[in-house]
């Protein structure tokens, strides 16, 4: 089945008519989930790294990583324009004054099409989003949430520090400046049904945002979900019980949202379980085969209403 759901580079490429790719950069910000200003413990699933890369640890400019990702990222796919993604961490959780630098730094060649910016949708405020806001004038811009459930209950039980009605706020405040928001949700997380996981997809596909990712909960070292996958308290999701998961989630959600992820990226030498998660490739291609085989498409409920 061509075009099942609505991938990023089919965007990327409807807006700049060339292949498009991220650069990721660590600019070593903090997050308010780990040094004491919420809490110090982290989500539930996050280790010292921050799912980032470690550069900033490494003392790498914001310039270094750029050209570092463009040149592997021209290399691997000849990409001809690149869009600087702070990934790492909270990327709003800094003065304005100072990720004005940031951002400034790493938009300074003229191949850098777009900013896209993650952070906590608690981390956000009138001057940051204004400051955001600033570049659609010659980039694509995007803000990226983590929202992981719309389940209150949930995002307590995996210490997020913020509840939904946060998220919405946020959306809010971003939208009304046009700046183009993608939902991060996490499946597979502690005493969510299947069930509620389609709800946090119905809600999402309700909402004003512009695009979603998905990942899968993996287990990574040095966590609070390690300790539990030990004692037992967690068991993770089985490769065909994700792959049925992402298939019924983006059934779900309008045609028009952006599907920038379907699967996560675990450091192979970080990851605990479950294995089949290093294998991205296969889970790819079994999430678009589930689709084909079922004749299911991103949507299909939204239409039937």
């Amino acid at each position: 089945m061509e075009n099942s759901y609505t991938d990023l580079n089919t965007y990327l490429r409807g807006i700049f008519g060339c292949r498009v790719q991220k650069i990721t950069i660590d600019a070593g910000l903090g997050c308010p989930n780990r040094d004491g200003t919420l809490s110090r413990a982290g989500c539930i699933y996050c280790n010292q790294l921050g799912s980032g890369t470690g550069a900033h640890a490494l003392k790498k400019s914001i310039s270094c990583q750029v050209q570092e990702g463009r040149t592997a990222l021209f290399r691997r796919y000849k990409a001809k324009k690149f869009i600087a993604y702070f990934q790492s961490y909270t990327n709003t959780y800094a003065p304005a004054e100072r990720l004005k630098q940031l951002y400034d730094e790493a938009l300074e060649s003229s191949d850098m099409a777009g900013l896209f910016v993650g952070t906590r949708p608690d981390c956000v405020d009138d001057e940051k989003l204004d400051l955001i806001a600033g570049y659609q004038d010659r980039h694509l811009v995007w803000v990226e949430y983590g929202l992981q459930s719309a389940h209150d209950q949930t995002l307590s039980l995996i210490n997020r520090g913020h509840d939904f009605a946060a998220f919405a706020r946020a959306v809010d405040a971003s939208r009304k400046r046009k700046i183009n928001v993608c939902a991060h949700v996490i499946l597979g997380l502690p005493g969510e049904s299947k069930a509620q996981m389609m709800q946090t997809a119905d809600i999402l596909s309700g909402m004003n945002i512009n695009g979603v990712k998905i990942h899968l909960l993996y287990v990574v070292k040095n966590t609070t979900l390690h300790h539990w996958y030990q004692q037992g308290k967690y068991t993770c999701l089985t490769h065909d019980q994700y792959v049925d998961l992402v298939c019924s989630f983006l059934s779900r959600l309008r045609k028009d949202i952006v599907i920038q992820r379907l699967t996560g990226d675990p450091h192979p030498s970080e990851l605990i379980a479950p294995a089949w998660a290093k294998n991205k490739t296969e889970t790819l291609n079994r999430i678009r085969s589930n689709l084909e085989k079922n004749n299911l498409y991103q949507g299909i409920y939204t239409d039937l209403k």
